[in-house]
C-alpha cells in the first residue's frame, strides 16, 4: 500500500462522496459495481481504469482493498467507463514489481512499485 492509512480513510469518507456523482462524466475515472462476499450487498466503487482493447487494468495504490477481494471471489464484476458498460472476467492481481508488456501504458509504469487489478473484458 503506497497510501498512509489516514489519507485513505479521508479520501474514502469526504473525497469519494463528493466524485461519486461525477464520477461517470469525468474522463479517467470509472465506477465498478462488485457484490459483497458475505453480506451479497451491491456496492459502487470510483477507481481509475485503463483499458485497451480487451483488458481493463487498475492500479492498486491502496493494496488490496474491498472491491479486490469481492471481484477476484466473484470472479466477474461489471463497470462503467466512459459511456461504457463493460463485463469484467477473469480478475487477477499482478504483484508490485511485475512486467507485463500487455498492461496499458500508465499501468505498466505504476506496476512496478504497487499491485495492478487486471480482468479481461468480455
Amino acid at each position: 500500500m503506497l497510501m498512509p492509512v489516514w489519507l485513505e480513510r479521508l479520501q474514502i469518507k469526504y473525497v469519494n462522496p463528493l466524485l461519486r456523482p461525477l464520477s461517470k462524466r469525468m474522463p479517467g475515472f470509472a465506477v465498478i459495481r462488485h457484490r459483497g462476499r458475505t453480506s451479497g450487498k451491491d456496492f459502487e466503487t470510483i477507481v481509475t481504469a485503463y483499458r485497451t482493447d480487451d483488458l481493463l487494468a487498475i492500479g492498486l495504490m491502496h493494496g488490496k482493498t474491498n472491491w479486490v477481494k469481492n471481484v477476484l471471489a466473484a470472479g466477474e464484476a461489471d463497470i462503467h467507463v466512459g459511456r461504457e458498460d463493460l463485463h469484467l472476467i477473469n480478475p487477477r492481481v499482478l504483484p508490485a514489481g511485475t512486467v507485463d508488456p500487455a498492461l496499458p501504458r500508465v499501468p505498466r509504469a505504476l506496476a512496478k512499485r504497487q499491485g495492478t487489478f487486471v480482468a479481461d473484458i468480455a
